[in-house]
Formats: structure tokens, C-alpha cells, sequence
């Protein structure tokens, strides 16, 4: 066994403390040796380290619990802001955000359609000069930039290998921009970016295991274990929307048939509502789907509830291969959410292994919203530093 140093041990305190406080916040430093077991003495070097980098700040007072009332410590909000970008299929999104999630300008651009490698560059460049611009003489306190990426994803460096959506091959995204801007890039894939926004910024607390399906033109998940996010051995774990759930299904994007996403997606929706209902429009789209379906067209509800299924026996297949503690759905899909969720409730119902599985398997809606993938892109810089 390699024993730890003194520097790492510290290093691990270091993070462990800034942790805490990003969890619990406002906190005192007596709080956090007692939930942390750190020495008070050690909590107390360490949190006048991070108030010197000016990570931490002092805040209100505490409750007294007997002695003198407790200064309380908070993230400084004000010295250290991160770039998030959601470099989406038909747009790109950028913000700026800080160590707490807040974003503070933002900038989004279209994709034309048919784009090479230039132009996306260009567009993807041309967003986050325009939220550096709007931020101003603030500009200076940005610590580095995050990409999120539809498609595959070599994180190592920084490239996007391959989008089905844009056709687009071996972008060499980090190289690019860590260029052009002189900051740290890190680049992932979107739908665990979107887990790892959820994760930071949702307040769910502390869990050991997570997932986030985004249901939308893809399907993608994100795959959280103990606070990290999990890749695989090959870097594709999480890619339930290419899991086989029909031999004899619909050819998807990726080349192989009767892929998950070939029966939940928007598009498939669609498809599926054009053959089952003889008066639907030729201009029919997701969206239309739902309005039909609130102004309460049971043929549309019907649609909407056999797609509520189809997630369901998804998530039925997530439960029984990674079995996590909460599973959070989002995605322009999940926007129809009053008439997917209630079969999809009732497939895990029906279908989960175990009575555990089936009870204590949390589900819930996205609470970060249509924010969560441009703050995860932000997050993954906040991951280092945290």
C-alpha cells in the first residue's frame, strides 16, 4: 500500500472542508469538524487557507449553543466564476455562473443546419466571447471554460468524436479553445454534464448513486457514484438510449435496430401518432402531440401514455444493470410529464425485480430544468476545484 503524505492528506482535508461547506452552508467551523471528524484546530488552518484564495467568506452569525455565537462560512460568490456551454444539435448556449450555480449573463446562437467543423467552431467561439463581453471588467475572475457536447466524447482531449445529430467527426474542441481564450477547457458529453448540472444544483443531497436520463431528440443518461461520474471501461456507460429493447424495431441513428431511442424520443412520437391515428397532421411534432394532448384529445393521451411505458421498461433496464438510489428524468419528452409519468410509475410497478427495487428506487423530475446542462458544462471545471 502507497501511504499518503502529509501534503495529500491535506489536500484531501482541504477539499473535503470546501465540500462541506458547498453542502451545508451557511456553516460554522465547529459544525464542520463534528460532521467531518477533521480537528478543529485543522478546520480552522484550512478554512483561513480558503478564505485567503478567496474561495470562502464569513457570513451571519450563528445560534449560540452555549458560548459565544458561531461565525458562519458561505462560498464567496464574488471572485471566481466558471463558463458553461451547451453546445446542442440545432443551437449553442453559454453562461457564465459561479461557485454556487448563479448564472449571471448568458448568450445563445443557432447552428445552421448542414454545418462543417469551421462554422460550428466559429458559432461555438463567437457565444462565449459574448458572454465575456457582457461580463466586462468581471471578465478577469473567469477560472476556466466547460463544453457539453452531444455525441461521443473523448474527455481526455477535449474532441468530439462523432454526432449522429450534426454528422460532425473529431472536432478538436479543447485544443481550439484552450488556444483562443487561454483558459482551462474541459469538454464531456451532454447528458452526463446534464447529470452532473442535476447533481450539483438540485438539492437532492448526499447519495451515493444518481442517474439523469435526458429524453429529447436523443436519449442520453449520466451515471453518479459516490459524488463522481462513472465512464466505463470504454467510456460509454450510461448510453441507455442505444440499449436493444426490439430485434425487429426501427433502425436507429447508431446503425442497430430497436434501440431505446427509437421508441421515446420526440421524433418517435411522432412516427408512432402518424401510424396509429389516421387524422394526424402531416406538420405533426412533439410539441403539437402535447397540445393536443392537454386540450384533451384522448388519441394523443393515448399516444403519450404507450410512450410513458416505453420509459418505463428503460428505466426498468437502468434499475436492473446499475440500481441507483435516484433516478431524475429531463428532456423536452419530459415536458408532457403529467401524462408520461403515471405509466411510467406503474411499468417500474410492474416490472422491477424486487419489492425493494420498486419501492425504494426514488424517481423525480428534473429540478434544474433547461438549465441543467449548460451549469453541468460549468460544474465540470467546479469538479476540480472542488
Amino acid at each position: 500500500m502507497v501511504r499518503g503524505t502529509f501534503k495529500l492528506m491535506k489536500s484531501v482535508n482541504k477539499s473535503t472542508i470546501l465540500n462541506k461547506i458547498r453542502q451545508c452552508e451557511p456553516i460554522s467551523r465547529a459544525e464542520i469538524a463534528k460532521l467531518t471528524g477533521i480537528t478543529p484546530p485543522t478546520v480552522s488552518s484550512i478554512v483561513k487557507e480558503l478564505m485567503d484564495e478567496q474561495l470562502v467568506e464569513e457570513s451571519i452569525l450563528g445560534a449560540s449553543q452555549g458560548g459565544r455565537k458561531p461565525t458562519m462560512l458561505l462560498l464567496n460568490r464574488n471572485e471566481h466564476y466558471v463558463i458553461g456551454v451547451d453546445a446542442g444539435s440545432d443551437s449553442i448556449k453559454a453562461c457564465v455562473s459561479d461557485l454556487v450555480g448563479t448564472i449571471l449573463v448568458r448568450s445563445e446562437l443557432p447552428i445552421q443546419p448542414h454545418t462543417t467543423i469551421d462554422s460550428f467552431l466559429a458559432i461555438l467561439i463567437q457565444a462565449i466571447q459574448l458572454v465575456i463581453k457582457e461580463l466586462g471588467t468581471e471578465s478577469s475572475k473567469v477560472t476556466g471554460i466547460g463544453i457539453a457536447m452531444h455525441g461521443v466524447v473523448e474527455v481526455a482531449t477535449g474532441t468530439s468524436l462523432y454526432s449522429a445529430n450534426s454528422g460532425l467527426r473529431n472536432v478538436q474542441i479543447k485544443e481550439v479553445l484552450e488556444d483562443i481564450f487561454d483558459l482551462q477547457v474541459i469538454v464531456e458529453n451532454n447528458s452526463r454534464a446534464m447529470a452532473l448540472g442535476e447533481y450539483w444544483f438540485g438539492n437532492y443531497g448526499t447519495l451515493k448513486s444518481f442517474a439523469v436520463i435526458n429524453i429529447g431528440r436523443g436519449v442520453g443518461s449520466g451515471i453518479i457514484e459516490d459524488g463522481k461520474l462513472r465512464y466505463g471501461a470504454q467510456d460509454i456507460a450510461g448510453e441507455i438510449g442505444h440499449m436493444t429493447i426490439s430485434l425487429d424495431g426501427e433502425k436507429c441513428s447508431c446503425g442497430n435496430q430497436g434501440c431505446f431511442e427509437t421508441f421515446v424520443t420526440g421524433d418517435a412520437i411522432v412516427r408512432r401518432a402518424k401510424k396509429q391515428l389516421v387524422d394526424a397532421p402531416d406538420d405533426l411534432t412533439g410539441e403539437k402531440v402535447y397540445e393536443y394532448a392537454l386540450s384533451g384529445q384522448k388519441a394523443y393521451q393515448k399516444i403519450l401514455e404507450e410512450t410513458g411505458t416505453l420509459i418505463g421498461i428503460g428505466i426498468v433496464n437502468l434499475i436492473h444493470s446499475v440500481n441507483p438510489e435516484k433516478i431524475v428524468l429531463g428532456g423536452g419528452v419530459m415536458k408532457s410529464h403529467e401524462f408520461l409519468m403515471p405509466s411510467i410509475m406503474a411499468t417500474i410497478q410492474q416490472r422491477a425485480l424486487t419489492e425493494k427495487a420498486r419501492k425504494n428506487t426514488l424517481i423525480t423530475l428534473s429540478r434544474v430544468g433547461d438549465d441543467a446542462t449548460v451549469l453541468g458544462a460549468a460544474a465540470l471545471l467546479l469538479t476540480k476545484l472542488f
